[in-house]
């Protein structure tokens, strides 16, 4: 028992730098007294006094703002950062190192009896505000960000974001150049944001630019191809995409002088 507490505490310090002493956790985190009554319910809860284990539950609901029913698992080291507004359901089940911000869901999307809340793997954390939905896995690892909405499985390692909740692929070194390359040929940068944000613009552009060129790609082998049987094609180099094309990638004076806006206003009349 006090093996496991003195594990708790550790694993506070390794995780919320603002822990300054011992018994400053041991006192003043709501979380860990959540987690310690829950294991007391869960206990009872496992040995058939159903009433009692609830009865301790809402104490702890009261005492901290944390819910957990007693039937749910948790792992060791589950660490549970300001944690007002959680609330984790009957059949979750949190594996060892996970760790939760507040207001997190763990919860159902059904009525019916058996598994219906999910399971996260060890090492998992999830943001502040997030749903995670229903029977599922969380893998190893995993991230789920602030105020997602998680209803499908998150693969070991992966990042989900978003509502619904999104994977993030991570491109490689190599991908980004070559895709930095094809933007650069059409005089605009297609990566004002970095590719760690999930925004769905600059996703989508990137994707339509490794599209280009795949297209690029299996055309040079097609003219080489077609050379090799005989043909006389010869392939002919592509006219150059003129800046005009493309008004939005000029450069534009934030600062214009006032002579340039006196002009200007003169021409317009």
């Amino acid at each position: 028992m006090f093996k496991g507490i003195r594990e708790d505490i550790q694993s506070v310090f390794r995780r919320d730098p603002a822990a300054r002493n011992a018994f400053e956790v041991l006192t003043c985190y709501p979380g860990l007294h959540a987690v310690w009554l829950h294991r007391l319910a869960h206990a009872l809860w496992m040995r058939n006094w159903k009433w009692l284990a609830r009865m301790v539950s809402n104490v702890g609901r009261w005492l901290t703002g944390i819910e957990i029913h007693p039937g749910a698992k948790i792992g060791r080291r589950f660490f549970i950062d300001h944690g007002m507004g959680i609330v984790i359901g009957e059949t979750a089940e949190v594996g060892d190192d996970v760790t939760l911000y507040q207001g997190v869901t763990l919860g159902g999307t059904s009525w019916n009896k058996g598994k219906r809340h999910p399971t996260l793997e060890d090492g998992v954390v999830v943001g502040a505000g997030a749903k995670v939905l229903g029977p599922f896995t969380v893998g190893a690892g995993a991230k789920i960000g602030s105020n997602a909405v998680v209803t499908k499985a998150v693969p070991a390692g992966a990042t989900a974001v978003g509502i619904p909740g999104r994977i993030i692929v991570k491109t490689t070194e190599e991908q980004e150049a070559k895709r930095q390359a094809l933007a650069e040929r059409f005089g605009f940068d297609a990566y004002g944001m970095s590719e760690d944000m999930p925004d769905p613009v600059a996703r989508s552009i990137g994707q339509i630019l490794d599209h280009l060129e795949a297209v690029e790609e299996r055309l040079e082998d097609m003219c080489s191809a077609m050379q090799q049987l005989g043909s006389d094609y010869q392939g002919k180099k592509l006219p150059e995409l003129p800046d005009a094309a493309f008004p939005c990638s000029e450069k534009v004076d934030k600062n214009p002088s006032v002579d340039d806006l006196v002009e200007e206003r003169a021409e317009d009349k």
